[in-house]
């Protein structure tokens, strides 16, 4: 298998409690990710951590970034941690400008560091789909679905991602 992309840009997946502030924030930094990665030893990836924000914070400079990450990378597969909030807009974005990758985006509408389970699920799914797709295109992993962009949505009065 060739190597992954892993593009972590922040999102409620990264966020973490800072008690001088008493908020959660986006840290600078991919110890969710990385704490995730520990246990995928028969996975080849690169992982850079390019944004830390919340996904209602991004621009479309910060979009652009990404674009240019996975162009300049030889990576035919990436994988992008995303906040859910605008997952499509970027996913959308992606699917205008980049044709010749694989790329999956997940993320978690609760932080890893309140409770793994929902991201660590949505990060796997996403990897072990990864593994195995072989059409170029945009997805969305989230809550047991890979779907083409457009296809899925967050059902914000649920709480989830649903298919159309």
């Amino acid at each position: 298998m060739d190597k992954i992309l892993i593009l972590n840009t922040g999102g409620t997946f990264n966020k973490r409690y800072n008690p001088l502030k008493g908020e959660l924030e986006v840290p600078q930094d991919g110890i969710a990710v990385e704490s995730i990665l520990r246990y995928c030893t028969n996975t080849s990836y690169e992982l850079l951590n390019i944004i830390h924000k919340d996904s209602l914070e991004m621009s479309e400079e910060d979009r652009e970034l990404i674009v240019k990450t996975i162009q300049a990378s030889s990576a035919k597969r990436v994988l992008i941690v995303h906040g859910t909030d605008t997952m499509d807009v970027t996913a959308t974005f992606l699917a205008l400008h980049v044709k010749d990758k694989i790329i999956t985006l997940t993320g978690a509408m609760v932080p890893f560091s309140i409770d793994t389970i929902e991201a660590t699920a949505n990060f796997m799914m996403a990897l072990g789909d990864l593994h195995v797709r072989e059409k170029n295109g945009v997805y969305l992993a989230m809550h047991g679905a890979v779907a083409s962009h457009g296809t899925i949505y967050k059902n914000r009065s649920k709480g989830i991602f649903e298919l159309c």
